[in-house]
């Protein structure tokens, strides 16, 4: 039976889940003319790769990347190399699974495991979606902060009005949401790319930082950082999104059309995941080059990162670009965290309701911690909040990973899109690595 509940009616807004944040509404939506050219057809594909992306650097992203590039210099580049080549590996199977299946992973969750694992799971589900709003809450609020002058509560309580995005795109088609998400990407990307310009970046160093080192994690400290940055990474909900969102197109059900919309889609994946690389990898070489060379090595904080980039870099529009594109980031989540949370709960419980109470209900769970860290620790606490919250997103990783890679090796469900041997060997060990790295991390603050 489907799960059901009631939440209260306000006259004048919508009652019903409506397009573009509600998946079942947009499925095929979006034409595949048989006869398009190559050229064509990679155009129409592109879109879901940049709406996963887009939760790839998002203010979590920044403030471990931030961290990470002040304490340890270049050093752990190769964590954002890895981390982003896993995510590819791992969206790659989420497209594929939806296309080749025409269900997401949280149906597919519900329909082949017991209903007390599949009500664990989309527990687990919403509570990652909440850990990612709180990144994108406390990314905002600090942006109003900077750019504005409020305080943080102030800030925090501002980010609840981006239902008002939600409702204003009531109806509309789901190129607009891939149009915006693009606009998002292009400003963060501009922000960093010339925030680049003014620092003096050590790129022999930087190439080095790219070589995996076992001794540069090899202490809790680096090591609570790389898990971090796989947090903030690979995220667990856009497992979920990612699965769903590809059947927007609408894809002939015979296998040579299958496997053509899986190559499509998997270009767009890896080229969207690799432009995130770039941007994370931007954030931590900016942190590396404007903090770490110039003995600001303890810098944690986004805001300890905005004021100083203005002495450091010897000019003022630095930290303009840095609060622009922290704000860009911040908003990320109105888009995947309400799409995502309707993808979970029809997916898991059969329950469809407005977006705008969707993005009510996530808001309000995430503004409550948002809340009371910035009014209990102090205003400097944003940082560490946000590193926080993305520890929490890898330690729940491998709960979305573990039925993604089985369900995608099964040739009865996947038929001639079955994981070849070697893409199911390397999922499987990324598991194992982020798995045991989860593990390591819980011993050690237990142990201490």
């Amino acid at each position: 039976m489907p799960f059901t509940f009631k939440l209260p009616r306000i006259p004048g807004l919508p009652t019903t889940a409506t397009a573009p944040f509600c998946p079942s509404e947009v499925a095929g939506s979006v034409d595949v003319p048989p006869t398009a050219s190559v050229w064509q057809k990679l155009k129409i594909y592109v879109g879901p790769g940049l709406l996963v992306s887009i939760g790839y650097m998002d203010p979590g992203n920044w403030a471990t990347s931030i961290q990470a590039g002040s304490q340890f210099g270049y050093q752990l580049l190769f964590v954002v190399m890895l981390s982003s080549l896993a995510a590819i590996v791992l969206q790659c199977l989420c497209a594929r699974l939806g296309i080749a299946t025409g269900k997401d992973l949280a149906v597919h969750s519900r329909e082949h495991y017991p209903p007390i694992v599949g009500r664990g799971m989309w527990v687990l589900a919403e509570l990652s979606i909440i850990a990612c709003d709180l990144a994108e809450v406390l990314g905002c609020a600090l942006a109003f902060h900077l750019l504005l002058g409020v305080s943080l509560p102030v800030g925090v309580m501002l980010t609840a009005l981006d239902t008002l995005i939600v409702l204003g795109l009531k109806g509309r088609g789901f190129r607009q949401v891939e149009a915006i998400i693009l606009g998002l990407v292009i400003t963060i990307a501009v922000c960093l790319l010339a925030q680049l310009a003014f620092v003096k970046a050590d790129w022999h160093a930087v190439a080095l930082g790219f070589v995996p080192s076992l001794q540069a994690i090899s202490s809790r400290e680096p090591l609570y950082l790389a898990i971090g940055i796989i947090g903030a990474t690979v995220m667990p909900h856009n497992l979920y999104l990612h699965s769903s969102i590809v059947q927007t197109r609408s894809v002939r059900r015979d296998p040579a059309s299958l496997a053509d919309a899986v190559r499509y889609t998997r270009v767009d994946t890896i080229v969207s995941l690799m432009i995130a690389m770039v941007i994370n990898a931007a954030i931590l070489i900016l942190a590396a080059s404007a903090f770490h060379q110039s003995g600001n090595t303890q810098v944690a904080e986004l805001d300890e990162a905005y004021h100083l980039l203005d002495p450091i870099t010897g000019s003022a529009a630095a930290a303009i670009l840095f609060g622009v594109g922290l704000f860009a980031a911040g908003q990320s989540s109105t888009f995947t965290g309400t799409i995502a949370g309707q993808v979970i709960m029809e997916g898991f419980l059969k329950l469809k309701i407005p977006c705008w109470q969707r993005r009510v209900i996530t808001r309000g769970l995430a503004l409550i911690p948002a809340l009371v860290g910035v009014l209990t620790l102090g205003p400097h606490s944003v940082g560490k909040l946000l590193v926080a919250s993305q520890v929490v997103l890898s330690l729940q990783l491998p709960f979305a990973m573990y039925p993604l890679i089985r369900l995608t090796s099964r040739r009865d469900l996947m038929g001639e899109l079955v994981n070849p041997w070697w893409v199911a060997g390397t999922a499987w060990l990324l598991f194992a690595a982020i798995s045991a790295a989860n593990v390591w991390l819980v011993v050690q603050v237990f142990v201490d």
